[in-house]
């Protein structure tokens, strides 16, 4: 049996980095965890971070459906409904590397960074 899954979901695209791509670009920016837009692969941070760029993008984009990047989980979320969605095996890789911490990248943490999680 075929599983119907949301047509936001694009299996064959793979994820567009193994950072945030926008904390990456700012120099300064850092992350807590990882997601990845189910529908362009755009690789973003958790609304735990401090800049929340994965659910930005889900706004500002429309792809509201995003699967963690983070390794070892594989579950979905769509923000329209703010719920768990089923979801298929993506185009690899699943997740961050193991080697890479999280929060992360390391040279741009601040020492009060637990304090500037949302």
């Amino acid at each position: 049996m075929t599983e119907n899954y949301d047509p936001l979901i694009v299996v064959g695209v793979p994820p567009s980095g193994l950072g945030c791509g926008e904390c990456l670009s700012t120099g300064t920016g850092w992350w807590l965890h990882l997601r990845r837009c189910a529908t362009c692969g755009t690789v973003g941070c958790c609304d735990s971070s401090p800049s929340g760029h994965a659910s930005r993008h889900a706004r500002e984009s429309g792809h509201a459906i995003i699967q963690s990047f983070e390794p070892g989980e594989d579950w979905f979320y769509d923000f329209r409904t703010d719920r768990s969605v089923p979801g298929p095996r993506l185009a690899p890789p699943d997740s961050r590397p193991l080697e890479q911490p999280s929060p992360a990248p390391l040279d741009r943490l601040p020492s009060d960074w637990l304090d500037r999680l949302r």
